[in-house]
């Protein structure tokens, strides 16, 4: 995250050297414990470069409420993922353990909450106007892909289609990732979002997640933050593990579905090490990345027409090549 914009989400926070008892400053460390891990910032740095695109400037009254939305998103990102942690029975996040691994889940969950009520401090503190319908649209659709996602776990569903997992990323990833912020650096702006930022967002924001799913098998774990492998150990599904089962063998298709009717603390070891061996020598991997590389294709190519007209060009091709980038990140 920014440093401007990490002053902005402590500045809306409350101070634990303030509070009036220790229990207090306790939870208002746990507020500012997510935020201050710093995170990558990407979603706010798409909402940025888009409000530049747009035509706002440096140092005005329109780049002010930028700079608050690109705040509330950045809280909407930390509170997300207390809860996401939860859910998903995490061991880590941004390389330190998981908010309820060093507090409960309780203390968590509400640590969540607070931060969810501050995220709309921030957008009311932006003044954009449409800004609050872009939130609400957005949270909506993410709790939507996050309930198709938890569903499938919750039921040992393994029965989908690649079609059952693009519909839940571009619920669950693609709003929040992409979409919604194009659309507020937009707002920011005084404009109306372009139509296209929509199928634009829906195929970058695959493209995204379907990287990161990769990179969860094999990235380089100081650069990507989270535990390597912890999809398999949660049980997500994702293009990568759909495309294998199709083809695996009998035994090793038989092994996996017995580890993933397992809870996370029940699976073994050494038997989810050998799946996760299998899926990087198989060819799915590889296919999955061929896929993102096309819906990245496919989403800039909207971009870039949905930005032919921007007020400032070159802000609108730093947009496109950090969008280029993002697709194909190694972190």
């Amino acid at each position: 995250m920014r440093a401007e914009l990490l002053s902005r989400v402590l500045s809306l926070l409350p101070d634990p050297a303030h509070a009036g008892r220790p229990e207090l400053a306790a939870y208002h460390a746990m507020l500012r414990d997510y935020p201050g891990r710093g995170g990558k910032g990407i979603r706010s740095d798409l909402l940025l470069a888009s409000a530049r695109a747009h035509g706002v400037q440096p140092g005005t009254p329109a780049w002010e409420g930028a700079l608050w939305l690109a705040a509330a998103l950045e809280l909407f990102q930390n509170w997300v993922l207390i809860h996401d942690d939860i859910e998903d029975d995490s061991e880590e996040r941004r390389g330190r353990p998981a908010l309820h691994r060093l507090h409960g889940v309780p203390l968590a969950i509400n640590a969540g909450d607070g931060l969810h009520a501050y995220m709309w401090a921030a957008v009311h503190r932006a003044g954009v106007p449409g800004a609050m319908e872009a939130f609400l649209e957005m949270i909506h659709r993410t709790a939507e892909g996050q309930h198709l996602d938890l569903g499938w776990v919750e039921a040992r569903e393994w029965n989908l289609t690649e079609r059952d997992y693009l519909d839940m990323v571009r619920l669950k990833t693609a709003y929040y990732t992409v979409v919604v912020p194009l659309q507020l650096g937009a707002l920011a702006a005084g404009a109306a979002p372009h139509p296209d930022f929509l199928p634009a967002g829906l195929a970058l924001g695959a493209a995204f997640q379907i990287r990161d799913d990769v990179l969860n098998l094999n990235g380089d774990p100081a650069k990507y933050g989270k535990e390597i492998g912890g999809d398999l150990l949660e049980g997500k599904r994702t293009l990568i593990v759909l495309h294998w089962l199709a083809h695996a063998p009998a035994d090793q298709r038989d092994a996996f579905l017995a580890q993933m009717h397992r809870d996370r603390p029940d699976k073994d070891a050494g038997v989810i090490a050998d799946i996760h061996r299998w899926l990087l020598e198989s060819g799915s991997v590889a296919y999955a990345q061929a896929y993102a590389d096309r819906e990245a294709v496919t989403g800039l190519a909207a971009l870039e027409g949905a930005l032919a007209d921007a007020a400032n060009p070159q802000a609108a091709q730093d947009l496109l090549g950090a969008m280029r980038t993002l697709a194909t990140r190694d972190y």
